[in-house]
């Protein structure tokens, strides 16, 4: 059975070699716990966004930054492919798990969810969970957590402290915006996978999404990540699928301007939603463009297109 902790464990051994090379502190807790900050107090860069984003997938994707031409923008992106994308993403990359521990919150992502389970829906219908004994975890937050909430994940993930490692990463960070757009393959796995494609037919999968100008407020950064997926966000999937008719309804629906709400940058979009992402039209979480290989009738079905302007627009302007 893979284990997405013990690969992303791995890569953390490598970040804590040479810490200085990937701009993060690397620490330890009175506990044992790992503590890897890469953003707070170190300046968290492009090597730190990118290893994070192997992390979250478990050590089972390719990573690569390049830079792209989006009409007459050009921007560094992040281009990621994978052999195992339901385990790597799903499985691990997915933001699944909101940490809320006394008045301590963070959005949690990567491997150690797949000891905690989190959510269970989810693992129950992929059919995996890791069984290993060190957990390794993504925290997107401005704070390292205390050592409740330390104890609380390593309780979750029924592992001992000292075998946790915990990395921080800000949204308004370099490495949190490299990690974001690092989830493109899984924005658009999870958009098909809601709207009902079983999990068994991805065989491979591929993206890539631009990595947008930092902004250090923090509802700014979130805006500009979300609008490099789904207004620049670029996927191709290999997948198994027994009915072409239903798979090219499927991905019609699975791009972002699907949406009701498309048109507006998503900074605009959660204001009108009252900064409540419960509120916001779910068909928004989707990429710009996705395309649909169909290995056993050859078809190839391709729905969205990467929107310059809403690019330009979401940064005032170039």
């Amino acid at each position: 059975m893979i284990s997405v902790n013990e690969n992303a464990l791995r890569i953390v051994e490598e970040i804590c070699k040479a810490p200085k090379d990937y701009g993060v502190l690397v620490e330890e807790t009175d506990e044992g716990a790992r503590i890897i900050d890469a953003g707070i107090k170190s300046k968290g860069g492009l090597q730190a966004g990118k290893a994070i984003t192997e992390i979250c997938l478990g050590g089972l994707g390719v990573v690569n930054l390049t830079y792209m031409n989006y009409g007459d923008i050009l921007l560094p992106t992040i281009s990621v492919y994978t052999d195992w994308p339901v385990i790597a993403t799903l499985g691990s990359q997915f933001a699944g798990w909101h940490i809320k521990v006394n008045g301590y919150s963070a959005i949690a992502s990567g491997p150690a969810r797949a000891l905690a389970l989190k959510p269970k829906s989810i693992y129950k219908e992929i059919s995996y969970k890791d069984q290993a004994e060190a957990a390794v975890i993504v925290l997107e937050a401005s704070k390292i957590p205390p050592s409740e909430v330390i104890r609380y994940i390593s309780s979750k993930c029924n592992v001992d402290v000292n075998a946790l490692t915990i990395i921080v990463v800000p949204t308004s960070s370099l490495a949190g915006f490299v990690q974001v757009s690092g989830r493109i393959v899984e924005t658009g796995i999870h958009r098909l996978f809601m709207l009902g494609m079983k999990p068994e037919a991805f065989i491979s999968a591929y993206g890539f999404a631009p990595i947008m100008p930092v902004h250090p407020d923090t509802d700014e950064a979130m805006g500009r990540m979300n609008d490099a997926l789904l207004y620049g966000g670029v996927t191709s999937y290999f997948v198994a699928y027994d009915n072409d008719e239903k798979l090219q309804d499927l991905v019609k629906n699975a791009v972002s301007s699907s949406s009701k709400v498309y048109g507006k940058p998503f900074v605009e979009i959660f204001r009108d939603a009252d900064f409540d992402f419960y509120k916001i039209d779910p068909n928004i979480f989707a990429p710009a463009s996705l395309t649909v290989n169909n290995v056993i009738s050859g078809k190839v079905f391709t729905a969205g297109a990467v929107n310059v302007d809403m690019l330009r627009r979401s940064t005032k302007g170039f």
